[in-house]
């Protein structure tokens, strides 16, 4: 080991040796109180930094300088000669320049807001002004040439890692170990991706095209799971937009025309830059805990367009697993007026804690533009979305495309990434822990050899009132994740009503570019049908709330159910699913203590306890700007902020297969999200259907109620299941997360990064007397919310040790209802940046 890690060190030791410039250090003033946002920049370039609220710097540069100029407003400028290539740790005292102080006026801490007091206001206000003339915004069409790359890196490399266990017999790969331009802290690169990609717009037709000509990534080859995973983490932004949404969560650009009331904003400095005169304005953010950023910028004096950008987010911000998030982006003059974006930096720390010694994982994003072109109009059908956009040749492109095709060469590191982590999967532990972290993402457990996966491990163990303690084993077929059919399979067993369960299901897809699948299946099962106003196509599909370790009250009306479906859908535009389908379901009561009884004319007794019905269905869902990984039968969601539109028609036709009853029904939701500004996100979810005609308790439609202590969103967590039963319904449900918003405002609460959470659900019904009489022998007690909407509000905190969440929810009105619940409480856990 010893020897490993002199030859590591060696290995360091000559990389200092090339032509680099590397310095760290802290800036204090004369009272020895830290200088923060002072200016750190190498004599005769304009690659510099600024210090953070602590006065501490780190620079790197590939180039060899000899002087780093240490500066900020009101101080004398300092010149430190750099006799070495690497200097660490240097301090650096700044005294007040009296001949400054003649000429200006310093403002500690808050700066006015005035353009008249605050020269960088005015400055401000002309970039508002101008902002909708720079950029692509300026001309009707644009198309341009991007390369993306983007880079994973565990940080913080010491001997206590290098020695541990967890990376005994794979120690070769800390051959590339680098040192961050950024933070000054140590990496080891894990994970390379690269991207070509030609880009069409039409600021007309407000539309966009992006054709993917080539991706290549180490270690993990055609793994679109990986690459969506990136996207996600680092999508597209525009410095110029009020909000900058990372991980989210909206931060306010240092750029927004509300910053005036989130930043300090200070001019420090104005230079010649390309030719153009421009002005340096640093930013600060005037709270702690808000999501800001902090950094400085240079803006052309004629056209008020950004030259280049530094944005660094507060280490205050109320934001999860990140411990900094740091961004530069630069900008090319075109035709002597236009900026374009040229390059575009992103880095994030991705850590368990904010600790300066914290080990972590670095995210880095590269992006550069070239070749653009303006004007040149497109047909409108260019533009169109492909439902089947699978590029196979993109992902399988050979050294001389790239080649041909980097904006900039790969360095000596990253090029060595490909080649060790091709070693790294032939290592035995390696594979161990890859298939570790692939169980701990999927939930399934793969076998290979036989081409299967098994689980959903969390579904292994359950309980309700009626199985008492439920273990159930599933598997599904898996050739990898875009296979074009998937057969799966579970069994359970209850150990109180000693019944097994079991289901299977298969679909395939038979015409890929428009998505025409064919699914079938079978299931005998206990659940809770009185959990969702809109029912699930998935023949798999059971609901949470049939599992109830901890609940408020018995978990006991579960219904037997008797399922097969057969269905064919298709996608005949992107994100618009058309489905038909036909089902025949046998439904009883499972307990005894509840039941689904019903005046039946026809049975001995006059009355049944078993309901059959086949229901034939077309149903419609749109999902606009929803964007979808891979290309296979089952396909996952690579963004979660788009809308959903469902509607849903059914029949059930007395005719067929012996069935019991004639109906209609009709469904619709629609669910979409919000994002407000700095104010948080809004979650929105309205619902609406009607059955004509005269059905059963087991086919009407139930309130969804919880009697669990858990959160679950749609869902009235104050009803009991079966409390509202309708064959009319109208509900709505809202949810605000503020993501601290409100709490950062206040001193005591500010540093526990907890976010407030309010939330209010009301709905409507009604049930014909019909339908009454037909479940009268039932013994429940059947009402619907007719007489006045019934609501119920909520109010929470979020980000309880990073993970948990309390809801206090409160009835609104009917409580003369049995047993009616006035006050509850639920909680929730989930991993959220």
């Amino acid at each position: 080991m010893k020897l490993r890690l002199l030859t590591l060190f060696f290995l360091l030791s000559v990389g200092f040796l090339f032509s680099q410039t590397k310095v760290s250090g802290h800036v204090y003033d004369e009272n020895n109180e830290p200088v923060a946002y002072a200016n750190i920049i190498l004599k005769g370039s304009f690659e510099g930094t600024i210090t953070d609220e602590n006065g501490t710097f780190y620079l790197e540069s590939p180039t060899t300088w000899e002087t780093l100029i240490v500066s900020f407003v009101g101080y004398e400028t300092i010149e430190f000669p750099l006799d070495k290539k690497v200097n660490y740790n240097l301090t650096f005292i700044v005294k007040e320049d009296t001949a400054a102080l003649n000429e200006i006026v310093i403002v500690a801490g808050k700066q006015s807001k005035k353009a008249e007091d605050n020269p960088a206001i005015a400055i401000m206000q002309k970039i508002w002004e101008n902002k909708r003339k720079n950029g692509l915004k300026k001309f009707k069409q644009y198309e341009y040439d991007r390369y993306e790359k983007v880079e994973f890196d565990i940080n913080t490399i010491d001997s206590s890692l290098i020695e541990g266990k967890i990376f005994k017999g794979m120690e070769f790969v800390f051959k590339q170990v680098d040192t961050s331009k950024v933070t000054g802290k140590t990496y080891l690169p894990i994970f390379v991706n690269e991207e070509v990609a030609k880009v069409y717009g039409d600021n007309v037709l407000k539309k966009k095209k992006v054709e993917l000509k080539g991706n290549k990534n180490s270690g993990f080859s055609n793994n679109q799971s990986i690459i969506a995973f990136v996207k996600d983490l680092y999508s597209e932004y525009d410095i110029y937009d009020n909000y900058l949404k990372f991980f989210d969560k909206s931060f306010v650009s240092p750029i927004s025309t509300t910053g005036i009331n989130t930043y300090n904003y200070v001019l420090a400095d104005s230079a010649y830059i390309d030719n153009k005169w421009c002005y340096n304005i640093i930013y600060y953010p005037r709270r702690k805990n808000e999501l800001t950023f902090k950094g400085d910028f240079w803006v052309a004096d004629s056209t008020f367009a950004i030259k280049d950008i530094n944005m660094q987010a507060s280490k205050s911000a109320n934001i999860n697993w990140v411990k900094e998030i740091y961004i530069e982006q630069e900008f090319e003059v075109l035709n002597d007026s236009v900026f374009l974006v040229k390059r575009d930096y992103f880095m994030s720390d991705f850590t368990f804690n904010k600790k300066e010694k914290s080990r972590g994982v670095y995210g880095k994003r590269t992006t550069l533009y070239n070749n653009y072109v303006f004007d040149e109009v497109k047909d409108e059908k260019f533009y169109k979305d492909e439902v089947f956009d699978y590029n196979k040749d993109a992902y399988n492109r050979d050294e001389t495309f790239w080649d041909e095709n980097r904006m900039e060469p790969l360095s000596k590191d990253e090029k060595g990434v490909y080649k060790m982590l091709d070693t790294l999967k032939t290592v035995g532990k390696f594979k161990k822990l890859y298939n570790l972290g692939s169980i701990l993402g999927s939930g399934y457990i793969e076998v290979k050899k036989l081409n299967l996966d098994f689980g959903p491990i969390s579904s292994t163990f359950g309980y309700n009132d009626v199985e008492g303690l439920r273990l159930r084993a599933g598997a599904r077929t898996y050739f990898g994740q875009n296979d074009l059919w998937r057969a799966q399979g579970f069994l359970a067993y209850g150990f109180k009503d000693d019944k097994f369960k079991y289901g299977v299901s298969a679909k395939w897809m038979i015409y890929k570019e428009n998505r025409l699948i064919i699914s079938a299946g079978h299931r005998r099962d206990i659940e809770q049908i009185g959990a969702n106003l809109t029912n699930s196509t998935d023949v798999l599909g059971r609901s949470l709330a049939s599992n109830d370790v901890f609940s408020v009250a018995p978990n006991d009306k579960l219904t037997n159910i008797n399922l097969q479906a057969l269905a064919i859908e298709i996608e005949p535009w992107q994100n618009v699913v058309l489905r038909v389908g036909g089902s025949y379901r046998t439904l009883s009561s499972a307990s005894t203590s509840f039941s689904l009884d019903y005046v039946d004319p026809e049975s001995p007794t006059g009355v049944s306890a078993e309901t059959q019905q086949f229901e034939s269905s077309f149903s419609v869902n749109y999902y606009p700007q929803r964007e979808m990984i891979g290309y296979g039968v089952e396909r996952s969601n690579s963004n979660n902020d788009y809308a959903s539109l469902f509607t849903q028609f059914s029949v059930g036709n007395k005719n067929l297969f012996n069935s019991d009853f004639d109906y209609k029904k009709i469904q619709f939701s629609y669910i979409q999200p919000w994002q407000i500004g700095g104010l948080g996100e809004l979650r929105s979810t309205f619902e609406a259907g009607k059955t004509f005609g005269e059905v059963p308790l087991g086919l009407l439609s139930i309130v969804p109620g919880n009697q669990s202590y858990f959160t679950f969103y749609k869902s009235f967590s104050q009803l009991d299941y079966y409390e509202f039963v309708t064959d009319t319904y109208v509900a709505l449900f809202l949810e605000h997360n503020f993501n601290g918003r409100l709490f950062s405002r206040i001193p005591f609460l500010r540093k526990l990064n907890w976010r407030e959470i309010v939330g209010i659900r009301g709905v409507w019904g009604e049930l014909s007397d019909e339908n009454k009489a037909l479940s009268s022998p039932t013994n429940l007690l059947l009402v619907a919310p007719t007489k006045e909407i019934y609501y119920e509000y909520s109010v929470g905190v979020g980000n309880i040790f990073k993970l948990m969440r309390i809801d206090f929810n409160f009835r609104g009105n009917y409580f003369e209802n049995p047993e009616a619940r006035d006050f509850g409480v639920t909680i929730n856990f989930g991993f959220k940046f």
